[in-house]
């Protein structure tokens, strides 16, 4: 496998966390997990797409050109031939940026591009092409054409309060200081992220549960304590929810993937890609 992130210019870094390419010349046959990470995006198979499942459609073939967008569960994805893709990945405040409202209408759904606008999809699977041969610039200058605007600074400085905090700030405190009420920014953030402050807090503080598993030798309980949750119960519930996994089953999976244990289950080996923040589409 070969995966490899390219940093947007920076007029689009306010909107644009990186572009990157996947390539497997030959996947595995076991089924790949994706974890919700905060991030929507675009993504284009320049090889065969994959089959995907997801709690609303289960199992079926995914389109060319792809929105991707929030989601609080996981979905699977089988390699239906060579993979070979590339995705930009937006940043929380600006998942909506390039179709209005899209983010929160379309929560735990990957989308064929096409439907939603099929001339942009034609676009970006042109500029997706260009980009593979090394012709970065038509797919930033696609890009900033189409994220016309900055995100909302009230919501972008909460996502980035969200995440120093590894989601442990008060969501009434975020709304204070976005000057807004309490409604208001509830309302405003799942507009412009796809999801609740509730929900976003909560992706990440599972992302810092599960780098204190991969890192740290304290007993599961006080890891769960240090990455704000009640107690050891409550994190189990959250972890099988996302992940289907239990900590300690996770705990021994990232630890022997650091180890090069190519016998560690596929599907629980995603983690280590998760917790990285390396990609949506996530390869043992």
């Amino acid at each position: 496998m070969d995966y490899r992130e390219f940093p947007p210019p920076a007029a689009l870094a306010a909107q644009v966390q990186c572009a990157w390419r996947l390539r497997d010349a030959t996947p595995g046959a076991a089924a790949r997990t994706i974890f919700p990470d905060g991030r929507c995006e675009l993504i284009v198979h320049l090889a065969t797409p994959p089959r995907c499942w997801d709690a609303v459609d289960g199992w079926h073939s995914q389109a060319r050109t792809l929105f991707a967008a929030q989601r609080v569960i996981a979905v699977r994805l089988e390699a239906a031939g060579p993979v070979d893709c590339i995705g930009v990945r937006l940043r929380p405040a600006a998942s909506a940026a390039w179709i209005p409202a899209t983010a929160a209408r379309l929560r735990d759904r990957i989308v064929d591009l096409a439907t939603l606008d099929a001339g942009f999809s034609r676009s970006l699977a042109l500029a997706a092409r260009r980009f593979a041969a090394g012709q970065h610039d038509s797919l930033w200058k696609l890009l900033g054409r189409r994220l016309d605007g900055l995100p909302d600074p009230r919501i972008d400085a909460a996502v980035a309060r969200i995440e120093s905090s590894a989601g442990r700030v008060r969501i009434e405190t975020l709304a204070r200081a976005s000057h807004l009420s309490m409604r208001g920014f509830q309302v405003r953030f799942r507009a412009e992220v796809g999801l609740t402050p509730k929900e976003f807090a909560r992706l990440t503080r599972l992302q810092a549960m599960l780098r204190a598993l991969e890192s740290a030798d304290a007993g599961i309980a006080a890891v769960a304590a240090d990455s704000g949750f009640t107690d050891q119960a409550h994190v189990t519930r959250e972890l099988r929810r996302v992940t289907g996994h239990t900590p300690a089953r996770l705990r021994d999976a990232l630890r022997r993937h650091l180890k090069g244990d190519s016998d560690a289950d596929a599907a629980v080996r995603m983690a280590a890609a998760f917790v990285r923040g390396t990609s949506n589409v996530k390869d043992a």
